[in-house]
Order: structure tokens, then sequence, then C-alpha cells
């Protein structure tokens, strides 16, 4: 039974948003020439396949349904759970049902902590009992782990690079068909860099990926990569459900704080006088209410409402929906003030340049100018902003979530990983993995956005081209 949260009807809006925008734009020369530009920039190109691999993950885990329960008789109608999954739930049921007592370390054998164990002599023992999925088809954990984890992963490693080989035969063919190339002369042009968009690179973080990728999940069908938590769930798995709600974070929010930033900014800036005393004396208001403060009140305002609409949510996955939906809309309303004071001083020098004095004196409308003059060269400025705003985003909801007014505790989240991480770090001998993998998630996301906005940002500002 399909179960369309608020949060997935945003994020299927968006991404139908931005399949709408490219097929505008490719019929029309001038939007198309930035993005030909962006597909000149190697380092976009290779960022543009690692942020995919991280949408494709967040779609996945968007696209819910309750399962239907077995034993219906026939005739009867089907009887669902009450438990929401998703896609990417039925992809990785593995990892997760892969559940463990307690903390193990990455592909341990055993667990991390002593047990008392009672003997065959009855006497009590202080050992680390074997995991009940962590190698356990091993019958030598200690003498064979070493050599079973690095047989698999060449394994899986040389099943990657064939499926790789196989993606860019098929690529090479599709393009060699589109320009109108014989097949060995399209593979030569790709291979040797010599094409407008650079596709090698694409095709080499590719591999990288899906080589990476097949070890991870041969590796994770039999040993707990990134180990696990302290009610032995599996970290990897944690770590990848995580990676919807640090989109969520960052891109409803942003589509939330643009349009207050981008009409009061430019507002402010252009008409100046009595609605640039008014804007300003708005964000400077708003901005002397501490943030923080700001969204513990909302957040517990909500958490009060919910407790009274208990019979409508009829599960705990939709009750944490709707507390990180409306976290983003706090996050969006208290954070555009940044963007507008910058756009504000960027249309106050705009409003001066000649071209704009000279459309004011040929009879153009306001709204012609702020669209075809003001707008688009204030969006360099808007894409640096707001990816930078993305970035610091997927950051803040991890140090609201420490304090205890980010997402819901349920829900997996980066922040709520290294909020459980920050009690794990105090232990001897110390529990590292679980903050390591958050790191690294975040880490990765972050770096592949902030790279490929420098090659947007170069190709949509008007000054450079």
């Amino acid at each position: 039974m399909p179960v369309l949260l608020m949060t997935d009807k945003l994020i299927f809006l968006l991404v139908a948003a931005i399949i709408g925008f490219a097929l505008f734009a490719r019929r029309r020369e001038h939007l198309r020439a930035p993005w030909r530009q962006v597909g000149r920039s190697r380092v976009a190109m290779a960022s543009l396949v690692v942020l995919a691999g991280f949408v494709l993950v967040g779609l996945l885990d968007s696209m819910h349904y309750r399962p239907s329960l077995p034993g219906s008789a026939q005739g009867e109608p089907t009887v669902y759970s009450t438990e929401v999954l998703s896609v990417f739930d039925r992809l990785a049921t593995h990892l997760r049902s892969m559940e463990e007592k307690t903390y193990s370390a990455p592909f341990a054998t055993h667990l991390f902590v002593k047990e008392s164990v009672e003997a065959a002599d009855g006497t009590l023992q202080r050992i680390y009992p074997r995991l009940v999925h962590g190698g356990s088809h091993l019958d030598d954990a200690d003498g064979d782990r070493l050599a079973d984890i690095f047989s698999t992963a060449l394994m899986a490693a040389v099943a990657g690079l064939a499926l790789w080989l196989l993606l860019s035969a098929a690529f090479i063919a599709l393009w060699a068909r589109a320009h109108a190339r014989g097949l060995r002369d399209a593979g030569r042009q790709i291979l040797a860099g010599r094409t407008a968009t650079r596709w090698r690179s694409m095709l080499l973080t590719l591999g990288v990926c899906v080589v990476l990728t097949c070890v991870v999940g041969a590796l994770s069908v039999d040993y707990h990569v990134f180990g696990t938590d302290k009610v032995g769930e599996d970290v990897l798995y944690q770590t990848l459900k995580s990676v919807r709600t640090g989109l969520v974070i960052g891109t409803l929010t942003t589509l939330v704080m643009l349009p207050f930033a981008l009409v009061l900014g430019i507002m402010a800036g252009y008409f100046r006088g009595w609605i640039d005393d008014l804007i300003q004396y708005l964000y400077t208001t708003l901005n002397s209410i501490p943030s923080v403060l700001l969204i513990a009140a909302a957040i517990l305002i909500l958490q009060v409402y919910l407790d009274g609409q208990g019979a409508s949510l009829t599960s705990v996955v939709e009750r944490a929906d709707w507390r990180l939906l409306f976290l983003c809309l706090i996050l969006g309303v208290t954070s555009w003030t940044g963007l507008c004071r910058y756009l504000r001083a960027e249309s106050l020098k705009l409003r001066e340049a000649d071209y704009v004095q000279a459309s004011t004196a040929l009879g153009a409308t306001h709204f012609a100018i702020l669209s075809r003059h003001i707008l688009p060269n204030v969006m360099h400025i808007v894409l640096i902003t707001v990816v930078l705003d993305f970035s610091g985003l997927v950051l803040a909801e991890a140090v609201l979530s420490y304090v205890q007014i980010g997402v819901d505790p349920t829900m997996h989240s980066w922040g709520n990983m290294i909020n459980s991480a920050r009690l794990e770090m105090a232990r001897e001998p110390i529990v590292w993995w679980s903050l390591s993998a958050a790191f690294l998630f975040m880490f990765t996301l972050v770096l592949a956005a902030n790279l490929f906005s420098d090659a947007v940002r170069d190709a949509l500002d008007p000054r450079l081209r």
C-alpha cells in the first residue's frame, strides 16, 4: 500500500520542477550555454556523479509503502501493517535485519564488550561472544576473517569493474549514435578527453563509485562494515538512511528561504526609500531573536500540537516526518536574512549601472528591469550562498539534534548519530565508528556540493562570461 509523506510530495515536486526546467532550457540557447560550460569542468562532472549517488539513495528512501500482512484468507480484504517502509528498506533488508546485541567494531566477529558466559564445567567466564550475523559463516573467526574479507572484496571489485565496463560501453554506444559517430571513434574521443563535455571524468568517477558500492555491498552481507551501535543496529544502514534527512534539510529549507531573500533583498536595494527601511527593520528585528531559542520554541509548540493529533497520525514515521517538515520551515524562515543583506547591497550597486539607467530612460517597467537586469546579475551570489547554506544546514541539523531540538529521535539522521556518539566517545576503549561514518558521509556530500557549485557559479555569473 503506497504511502505519501508530506516531505515525499515536496521532494517529488522538486524533482518534477528540475525536469521541467531541463526540458524548458533544452530549446533555449541562452539557458543551455551556461550548463555546457559546467560540462567542460572535470571537477564539476566528477562531483555531479557523487551527488547523483546521494540523490538516488534519497529518492529510493522517499518511496514509502505499508507491507501487507500474511495470513489473510482468500476473498477477505488485504490487511496492511502499520509499519511504514521504503523501497530502500526493501533493497537493504539484510542490513536492516542484521541486528546484534550491542556494540561491535567494523568487520568484527565478536562483540565489543565482554560478557559472563557459563562454561561446560559450570564456571563463569568473561569472554567476547560471537556475533549473530557478523562473520557467522566462518568456522575459525580469528584465522579466516582477513582472508575471507580480502577474497570477498576482490571478487566484488572484479564484478564492479565488469559492471562499470558494461555501463561505459552502453554509454559510448548511445553517445556515438547521438553524434553519428562510429563506435570506435566515439570511444577514442571520450577516453582521450577530447569531447566538449568531460565524459571521461564522469565515467572514471562512476567507475570508482560502482566498484566501491559493489565491494561494500558484498562485504555487508556477512559483516558489519561500519560496526553496530549500542542497540546492535548496523551503522552502515543508519548512515545510508540518514542521507534522505540531510538532503531534505538542505533542499526544502533552501526553497523556503529563497523567496523571502530574493524578493525582499532585491526590492530593498532597487526601490530604496521607505521600502528599504521597512525591509531592513524586518530582518534586523528577526536577527535580534536568538535563532536557537526561536527554533526550540517552534519545535515545542509543534510537539504539543502533534500530541493532540495522535489519532490522525497512524505511524511513528508520519509523526517524525511532520517534525522534519516543520524544522525545515522554521529554519527557512530564520535563515533568509543573510542572503537578503547581500542581495540588497548588490542591488544598490546594480541600479546605478549604465544599462539599468538606460533602460529606465527608455521607459522600461520596474518588473522588466528587475527580471532582465537585476536578477540575472545576482544569481551567482544566490548560488554561492545557497550552497554554503546547504552545507551549513546539514551541519546545523547535527547541532540541533545535539541539543534535542532537531529531527525526531526515531528518525535516522547524521545529527542523531553524532548525538548518540558523544557518549560512546567517552567509553574506554573508545567507540569511534558511528561518529566516523556520519562524518565521512557528511564530508563527502558537502564537498561534492561545494565543488559542483563553484563551476555553476562561474557559468552563471554574467560578468565572467
